[in-house]
C-alpha cells in the first residue's frame, strides 16, 4: 500500500511559516499579522460603511488611526540600521507604541479638532502627542525612503518657521515652533492631507489586490503567459522582460521590488541566451520603471493623481493608456532590432510554457484583473473595485482542485504580512512628504513658486517644459513614485497648466520626467538594481538603460503638446494622432539599435537622419508629419537603389 502524500498536509498545518529577517520571531510575525489585519479591517469598514461591532469614526480619526497601525509595521519590518537586518530592538517596539499610542490620543478627539479648531490652539496633552506623531513620522521616512528623502522633509517640513526670513518669492507666512506642529499634525493639508487621504481611501485596497494576485500565483502566471506569446521569437526572453515586467509593475508600483522580483528570472535567461550582462539589466530596469506609468493601476501614483487633479480614476486611466503602450512598444522594437542585428535567437521550445495550457491554468488572474477593469472603467467604484476582485480571486483559489494553486493557510497568512508591509512602507513615506505638502501650503511657497517660474519663462512655452522637465528631474532624484509625484504636482503642475496646457497631460509630464532618475545616472536606482542581479557594472548599466528608454525623453513632451495622444479629442483626429507618434517610436527605436525594417543594418548617417525626422514629428503639425514620413519613404528608396549585402539583411517579423 503506497504512503499517503503528507505535502499538502505539513504545509497546511504549518502555523508560522519560516520568516527569514526581522520577522522570524514569533511574536514580531504575529504582531504585523495582527496589526495589518485591523488595519485592513478598519479600511473595509470604513470604505463600505459597514458599521462593524457599532464603530464608525469620523473620517480625520480613521486617517489617524491607519497611519499609527501601519507606522508601527514599518518599525518592525525596516530597521534603523543595518545590524538590525535581522532582530527588533527594543527601541523598534517603543516607537511602534509611540506611533499607535499619540495616533489613538489625537484620534479619539477627531470631533473636538473640527470643532473647536485645535489646529490654532490644542490643549496641552494634544500637543505631546502631536510632537511625538511628528517624530515618529521623520523616523518612519528615514526608515523606508532614505536619508535623501529625509533631509528634504526636514527641510520643507520646517519651512514654515523661518519662511518670513526668506528672500523674494521664497518669502512665506512664518509659524512658531507649537504652531508648525499644530498645523502639520491636526490640520488637513499636511500629514492627513489628500496622498493620505488616497491612501486610507483607495490604496491599500489595491496593494491588497496586487498582493492577492501574487501570492495566489498571479506572477508566475503573467511570466509564463509572456513566455508563451514571445518566448519563441527572436530575442523572445528579453520580450517576456518587458511584458512580465510591464504588467507585474502595473499592480505593485514599486519599481525597485519589480526589479527584483521579475529580473531574477529574466535576467539569467536573457544572458543565457545571448544578451550581454549589461543590455539584460538595462532591459529590465527600464521594463520595470515604466510598469507605474502602465494602466489599469499605475501602482499608487494613478489615484492621487485623480484625487489632485478632482477627476475620476478611469480619465487618468485612459489617458496615461496610449504614452504607456508607447513606450512598451519601443522596448519591444529596441530588443527585436538587437535580436536581429546579432543574431539572437528565441528560448528554447522544451522552455516555452503552451500558451493554452497556461490560460486554462491561470484563467483565474484574468478573469480578477479584467473584472476590475470593468468596475474602474464602467462602473466607476474605484474604491469597491479592488475589494470585489479580491474577494472573488481569493475564493477561486480556495476552490481550485490543482493543490499547486489552491489557497492555504499559510498563503492566507503570506497575503496578510506582505499587504501590511507594503502598506507601512508607503503609509511611511507619504506620511513624511505630507510634511513637505503642508509646510509648502500653509506659508504659500508653492503657488509663489509657480508663478515666478510662468514669470521668467514669459510667454515662451518651450521654456516653461524645458525649466519644467529639468526640474522634475533633478527633484525626482532618490524619491519613490509617488512621493516624487505629489512633490512636482505641489510644484510644478500648477506653471504647466498655467501656461495654458492641458491639465491631465501636464501632471502626466511631471511624472515621467520625476521618473527618469530610476535608470538615469547618477542616481539610477533600477540600473543598479538590475546591474547587481546581471552581475554587470552599475555605471554601464545605467548608460544603456538612458538609451533603451531615451523615449521617456520624447514621449512627454509628445502628448504635453498634442492632447489628442492622451486620447482627448475627436475620434478621427485621435487615430491621425495615434498613427503618426507609433511611426515616430518605430523610427527611433529603429534608429537606436541601427537596425530597419525591409533593409537591415543602417550606418551612423542613415540612423542621425531618422532620428532628426522622428524628431520634427514630435510637434504637433501636418507639415512636420509628412515631412518625417518623407524621409523615411527616401531612406527607404535611397537603400533600395543602392541595397545592402545579403548578411545586412533579416526578416521582419517580431
Amino acid at each position: 500500500m503506497p504512503e499517503p502524500d503528507t505535502t499538502a498536509s505539513a504545509e497546511e498545518s504549518s502555523v508560522v511559516p519560516e520568516q527569514p529577517g526581522r520577522l522570524g520571531g514569533r511574536l514580531a510575525y504575529w504582531s504585523v499579522i495582527l496589526l495589518g489585519s485591523i488595519g485592513l479591517t478598519m479600511t473595509i469598514n470604513q470604505v463600505f460603511f459597514l458599521h462593524l461591532l457599532g464603530f464608525q469614526p469620523l473620517g480625520n480619526s480613521f486617517l489617524y488611526y491607519i497611519i499609527g497601525i501601519f507606522l508601527a509595521i514599518a518599525f518592525l519590518c525596516y530597521p534603523a540600521r543595518q545590524r538590525d537586518a535581522n532582530r527588533i530592538p527594543w527601541y523598534d517596539w517603543l516607537l511602534a507604541a509611540v506611533a499607535i499610542i499619540a495616533t489613538i490620543h489625537i484620534g479619539w478627539h477627531g470631533l473636538e479638532i473640527i470643532n473647536e479648531g485645535w489646529e490654532y490652539s490644542a490643549p496641552g496633552e494634544i500637543m505631546v502627542s502631536s510632537a511625538a506623531l511628528v517624530a515618529v513620522v521623520l523616523e518612519g521616512i528615514r526608515r523606508c525612503g532614505g536619508l535623501p528623502l529625509l533631509i528634504v522633509v526636514l527641510v520643507f517640513g520646517s519651512y514654515p518657521m523661518y519662511a518670513d526670513m526668506m528672500p523674494g518669492f521664497l518669502w512665506g507666512t512664518q509659524y512658531d515652533l507649537g504652531g508648525t506642529i499644530r498645523a502639520h499634525v491636526l490640520g488637513v493639508e499636511s500629514i492627513t492631507g489628500v496622498p493620505m487621504q488616497v491612501v486610507a481611501n483607495l490604496i491599500i485596497g489595491f496593494i491588497f489586490f496586487g498582493v492577492a494576485l501574487t501570492v495566489t500565483g498571479g506572477g508566475e502566471f503573467f511570466m509564463n503567459f509572456a513566455s508563451a506569446l514571445m518566448g519563441k521569437s527572436r530575442g523572445g526572453p528579453a520580450k517576456v522582460a518587458v511584458i512580465s515586467s510591464g504588467f507585474m509593475g502595473s499592480l505593485s508600483g514599486s519599481v525597485i521590488s519589480n526589479v527584483i522580483t521579475t529580473g531574477s528570472i529574466t535576467i539569467p535567461t536573457m544572458k543565457r541566451t545571448g544578451y550581454p550582462p549589461i543590455y539584460a539589466g538595462a532591459i529590465e530596469a527600464c521594463s520595470s520603471t515604466g510598469g507605474a506609468l502602465m494602466p489599469p493601476v499605475m501602482g499608487a501614483v494613478a489615484f492621487i493623481m485623480a484625487s489632485f487633479l478632482g477627476v475620476p480614476y478611469a480619465t487618468v486611466m485612459v489617458a496615461a493608456f496610449l504614452p504607456a503602450l508607447m513606450f512598451y512598444l519601443a522596448l519591444i522594437l529596441q530588443v527585436d532590432n538587437y535580436a536581429a542585428r546579432v543574431g539572437l535567437r528565441g528560448m528554447e521550445e522544451k522552455n516555452i510554457p503552451r500558451l493554452g495550457q497556461t490560460l486554462k491554468e491561470g484563467w483565474p488572474y484574468l478573469f480578477s484583473l479584467l473584472m476590475l477593469i470593468y468596475m474602474l472603467l464602467f462602473m466607476r467604484i474605484e474604491s469597491y473595485a479592488p475589494y470585489y476582485a479580491t474577494a472573488v480571486l481569493l475564493v477561486i483559489a480556495v476552490l481550485r482542485p490543482n493543490a499547486e494553486y489552491r489557497m492555504r493557510v499559510s498563503r492566507l497568512l503570506d497575503l496578510l504580512r506582505d499587504t501590511a508591509e507594503s502598506v507601512g512602507n508607503l503609509v511611511a513615506i507619504l506620511a513624511g512628504i505630507g510634511l513637505v505638502v503642508g509646510g509648502l501650503s500653509y506659508t504659500g511657497v508653492a503657488g509663489a513658486f509657480s508663478r515666478e517660474l510662468l514669470h521668467l519663462a514669459g510667454d515662451s512655452l518651450p521654456l516653461i517644459l524645458i525649466a519644467g522637465a529639468v526640474t522634475s528631474f533633478i527633484l525626482g532624484m532618490g524619491m519613490t513614485v509617488s512621493a516624487v509625484y505629489i512633490f512636482l504636482s505641489i510644484l510644478m503642475a500648477p506653471a504647466l497648466v498655467g501656461a495654458g496646457l492641458n491639465d491631465i497631460a501636464s501632471h502626466l509630464f511631471i511624472l515621467y520626467w520625476g521618473m527618469m532618475s530610476y535608470i538615469t545616472p547618477p542616481v539610477a536606482l533600477a540600473s543598479i538594481t538590475a546591474a547587481g542581479i546581471a552581475k554587470s557594472d552599475p555605471t554601464w548599466t545605467g548608460l544603456y538603460s538612458l538609451r533603451l528608454g531615451s523615449i521617456l525623453f520624447i514621449l512627454p513632451f509628445l502628448f504635453v503638446l498634442n492632447p489628442l495622444l492622451i486620447l482627448q479629442g475627436p475620434g478621427p483626429d485621435i487615430l491621425l494622432a495615434s498613427a503618426t507618434a507609433l511611426i515616430a517610436v518605430w523610427m527611433f527605436a529603429s534608429a537606436l539599435e541601427g537596425y530597419l525594417y525591409w533593409v537591415g543594418r543602417i550606418g551612423w548617417v542613415t540612423r542621425l537622419v531618422i532620428i532628426a525626422a522622428a524628431a520634427g514629428m514630435v510637434y504637433p503639425s501636418l507639415i512636420s508629419d509628412l515631412t518625417g514620413i518623407v524621409i523615411l519613404a527616401g531612406v527607404y528608396c535611397i537603400h533600395r537603389l543602392v541595397p545592402a549585402g545579403k548578411n545586412d539583411r533579416s526578416q521582419t517579423h517580431i
